[in-house]
C-alpha cells in the first residue's frame, strides 16, 4: 500500500511579500528550502494561520540568506505580508517504509530565522 505522508514543513514562516503580477508559485529562501528538504518546483501546500486559507502551489528557490517567503500569482490574494503560514510538502511512501519514516520539521520565527528542527511533532495535552 502507498500512503501520502507529510515529507517536511516550514512551521510559522512569515510572508515577506506578495506579487500578484507574477507567473505563480511561492519563492522561499534557498536556505529554508534546504533545511526542510523542499525541492524547487515541488508541489507545496500553504496553510495561512492569519485567515485560514489553504492552497496549493509550487516552490521556487529564493535568494539564500534573504529569509524571503513570497506568495505569488493568484495565491497573492490569499496572503498578506506579515501573515504567519505553514508550508508543507508531502510524499508517497510505501507502507513497508513507514517504520523508519519521519518528516523534517523546521520551525521559524517572525523574521524567518530557524528556531528549531525536529523529526517528530511533540504531543500537546490540554
Amino acid at each position: 500500500m502507498q500512503l501520502n505522508m507529510l515529507k517536511c514543513k516550514l512551521h510559522q514562516a512569515c510572508v515577506t511579500q506578495t506579487e500578484l503580477d507574477y507567473e505563480g508559485s511561492c519563492a522561499i529562501d534557498a536556505d529554508l528550502m534546504d533545511a526542510a528538504g523542499i525541492l524547487e518546483y515541488e508541489q507545496i501546500q500553504i496553510y495561512n494561520l492569519a485567515n485560514g486559507e489553504r492552497f496549493t502551489t509550487y516552490a521556487i528557490r529564493g535568494e539564500a540568506g534573504s529569509r524571503m517567503i513570497s506568495v505569488n500569482g493568484a495565491a497573492a490574494h490569499l496572503a498578506n505580508e506579515g501573515d504567519r503560514i505553514i508550508i508543507c510538502a508531502y510524499a508517497v511512501v510505501d507502507e513497508k517504509e513507514m517504520k523508519d519514516f519521519k518528516p523534517s520539521l523546521v520551525y521559524c520565527d517572525a523574521q524567518n530565522n530557524i528556531t528549531g528542527m525536529r523529526k517528530d511533532i511533540p504531543l500537546q495535552v490540554a
